[in-house]
């Protein structure tokens, strides 16, 4: 998702807010204008200031409307009339809300010029505002900024019509990269090698009549490389819950969609995230303050484990596999994190696939093993929430040695941001095989809500207190 287009989906809010409050204002004085007075005087006592209160309040009522009605939904504009229908439907709804609301509560004012005059300026000023912000986006875009850009797969005549429509109409919003007759070995190095430079958005394979495992393999590399897939129809014959439809040039386009956490699914969480790591970060800190005080009296070294034994910063593979700098208290004795992978240790490793898992791991300290079973070395995460480098609820994050081995199908993970807890950890924790584990997080990703996050934060107190295997 381009921050451009998240930029212009979020300025609507406000742009939507003052819109309908004009429109308030414009239908009071146009009520009190002599020439509407002469005809019909003005009877109710209502004051400008108690007005313009209740307009507020109702302009926000709309909003809420507004958002139920997908106006708010995260997308370039192809065509202005059907968002001008959802305006034109929303409004009149907005309306209808507002004159249940004086029939109910008759102190306000019943004026009927007023509600009605609003109406019709709430119509006009809202269409304006979006007819402005479409018009911006649409220049933008053909400058190039904010284009997504893609590559395009396939050598037949639906790959002629969908090139030319994309390079004829750059209002659209995408800029072809590169186009290639098929998807073999040799293309995919070079894309990957194109991907490193300047990050590929999505691949479009135009082309249905390419051989299955062609196809699969084209998803695949997609998915590793978190690189959105679209293709012609007739691909696939089986139904799947994560497709979404569009039109170009005249010709059915499906994308198969990775995670709802995107568009405002993605502002949402990190709204979440942001105020309820402050709350944790507040309500914890007096736990935090007393193990940094234990930690240094139990063992010597540094209170947080931020360095490696050589000296160079702690690193954990974040969103899309980029690295980000990583820190919590330090539960093991200092300088003894590269033992982990000497032979000795690797006899005690309980897990199989990449990750590591100690059996009493004698490098733990005293202090260090009672804040790891209750995961209180994890608290000074909640700061990298904050910072929006983590998210309260996610996959695990990862160490860059352990992703280093995984196959594509495990690198979906690294597509959201990972968690401080998540559906594996409460679902077994530290029990879980990898690939379970990775299945649990793919389901996470692909059927993520809000509710499915307070959920997983409600469970977990339970599991950290009382580790034992369970299923949501």
């Amino acid at each position: 998702m381009k921050k451009i287009a998240l930029f212009f989906a979020i300025i609507l809010i406000p742009i939507d807010f003052f819109m309908l409050i004009l429109a308030a204002l414009s239908a009071y004085y146009l009520r009190v204008e002599s020439f509407v007075t002469e005809i019909r005087p003005v009877i109710y006592t209502l004051s400008i200031g108690e007005y313009l209160s209740y307009s507020f309040l109702m302009a926000l009522i709309m909003i809420f409307i507004f958002a139920i009605a997908g106006l708010y939904t995260i997308q370039t504009s192809k065509k202005f009339s059907p968002e001008f229908a959802k305006i034109f439907l929303a409004c009149s709804t907005g309306v209808l809300a507002i004159i249940v609301a004086i029939f109910l509560k008759r102190e306000l004012f019943s004026s009927r010029f007023i509600i009605l005059a609003a109406w019709g300026f709430s119509v006009l000023y809202v269409t304006i505002g979006r007819i402005i912000i479409y018009e911006i986006q649409k220049y933008l875009l053909k400058k190039g900024h904010g284009a997504k850009k893609i590559i395009i797969i396939g050598q037949n005549k639906n790959t002629e019509i969908i090139a030319q429509e994309l390079k004829e109409k750059p209002q659209l919003g995408y800029a072809i990269i590169k186009t290639y007759p098929t998807f073999n070995d040799e293309i995919k190095e070079e894309i990957l090698n194109i991907h490193k430079k300047e990050l590929i958005d999505e691949i479009i394979q135009a082309d249905p009549n390419l051989p299955k495992e062609t196809t699969l393999n084209l998803i695949n590399f997609t998915e590793a490389h978190h690189i959105t897939f679209k293709f012609s129809a007739d691909i696939f014959k089986t139904k799947t819950s994560r497709l979404s439809i569009d039109t170009l040039a005249g010709m059915p386009i499906f994308e198969i969609k990775k995670t709802k956490l995107e568009g405002w699914g993605r502002i949402y969480k990190r709204t979440f995230d942001i105020i309820a790591s402050a709350i944790l970060i507040i309500l914890t800190s007096p736990i935090m303050f007393i193990t940094a005080i234990a930690i240094k009296l139990d063992s010597k070294g540094p209170v947080f484990f931020s360095r490696l034994d050589d000296g160079t910063l702690v690193r954990r593979m974040g969103q899309y596999g980029m690295p980000f700098r990583y820190f919590k208290f330090r539960s093991m004795v200092d300088k003894s994190d590269s033992l982990r992978y000497s032979k000795a240790l690797q006899e005690l490793n309980l897990r199989k696939g990449p990750l590591v898992k100690i059996k009493d791991d004698p490098r733990i300290t005293r202090v260090g093993r009672f804040i790891r079973k209750y995961s209180i070395d994890e608290l000074p995460e909640l700061f990298l929430v904050f910072l929006g480098k983590m998210s309260l609820v996610g996959p695990r994050p990862h160490l860059p040695e352990e992703v280093a081995k995984y196959k594509d199908y495990h690198k979906r993970v690294l597509y959201i941001k990972p968690g401080i807890t998540g559906m594996a950890q409460i679902s077994g924790r530290s029990d879980l095989d990898f690939d379970e584990e990775v299945k649990l997080d793919t389901y996470y990703i692909e059927n993520w809500s809000l509710w499915l996050d307070i959920q997983i934060l409600l469970k977990t107190p339970k599991v950290v207190l009382f580790p034992q295997r369970g299923a949501l």
